[in-house]
């Protein structure tokens, strides 16, 4: 049992690391086009207190046997922060003020955790605080992209809801929720559980809709060529009236 808890562990850590860097692709694109675009960066935000959290929480002494936890949450942090500052930077401004916003929330919660537990706290009691705060934002982080399905859904288009992203959402959870499962941690199967049922989700609606981007575009073509083609025979049409008056 022990070196199936500690397999899951590793496996989830290669999944939690592929999921952090699967947005590159999406933010190489950021880069070029120096716009956010559609994109929302909600969920980097989101996924920084969640990596913050949940690395405080498997540090050995606020929860023993969890150091695998502390290691990938500490390398998603720093690979958080600098999604979220290219975001700040080429995001519009409204949008730009909503991720400072969330930003500056997200790091007074995480001090305000640190501080409760390393202060007021001992034992099982600030395992438990750290667990719950913990658990809330993964869940909360799993449930960002709710935003973007619904935009998937609204467009019927997966154009901004990366596959990748969605496919290590669902293997990172999954793994993740076996893990705790076989170290018996509530605080570690319960939110990941929530995520692997949501990166599911995901990848259902990613195979419903990701080929009717194409099929919208072409009747967008297909509609602008036929406007194209009136618009040249009633200038025909226009001409030969006039040439028949003349």
């Amino acid at each position: 049992m022990e070196i199936a808890h500690f397999l899951f562990g590793i496996f989830g850590n290669a999944s939690a690391l592929f999921l952090f860097l699967s947005p590159v692709i999406t933010f190489k694109r950021i880069i070029c086009n120096k716009s956010t675009e559609k994109f929302s960066g909600v969920p980097y935000v989101m996924t920084l207190l969640n990596c913050l959290l949940s690395a405080w929480y498997g540090l050995p002494f606020v929860s023993p046997n969890n150091i695998l936890v502390s290691t990938v949450n500490g390398a998603g942090a720093v690979i958080e922060i600098i999604y979220v500052l290219i975001f700040i930077i080429l995001a519009p401004k409204k949008e730009k003020a909503k991720i400072i916003g969330l930003s500056a929330f997200v790091l007074t919660v995480f001090a305000a955790v640190v501080f409760i537990s390393l202060f007021a706290l001992h034992g099982n009691s600030r395992k438990l605080f750290c667990g719950l705060a913990a658990s809330i934002f993964s869940i909360i982080m799993y449930g960002s992209p709710l935003s973007i399905m619904r935009l998937v859904i609204k467009t019927k288009s997966t154009e901004f809801m990366p596959f990748f992203l969605s496919l290590f959402v669902f293997l990172c959870g999954t793994s993740w929720f076996i893990f705790g499962l076989l170290g018996r941690d509530p605080f570690v199967a319960v939110p990941n559980g929530v995520g692997s049922a949501l990166g599911a989700m995901q990848l259902i609606l990613y195979f419903i809709y990701h080929d009717k981007k194409g099929a919208t575009k072409n009747q967008t073509q297909t509609e602008e060529e036929s406007m194209e083609m009136g618009q040249q025979q009633g200038k025909q049409s226009n001409n030969t009236n006039g040439t028949t008056q003349g």
